[in-house]
């Protein structure tokens, strides 16, 4: 039972970094665009063998 006296407020603290973390990414917009990172994934960004590129 002596152990609860360091799990306890080693719990509390893991608990409030985690939340610390959690609104720290909240206001640097860590989600502000949700689907933007999953569409980029797929997005076909190299260009045709036949298609130009802009300025050329």
């Amino acid at each position: 039972m002596e152990v609860l006296i360091y799990l306890v407020p080693l719990a509390l603290l893991l608990g409030f970094a985690g939340l610390a973390g959690f609104l720290w990414s909240l206001r640097n917009g860590q989600y502000e665009d949700l689907d933007g990172a999953a569409w980029r994934a797929i997005a076909d960004d190299e260009p045709s063998p036949g298609q130009q590129q802009p300025g050329q």
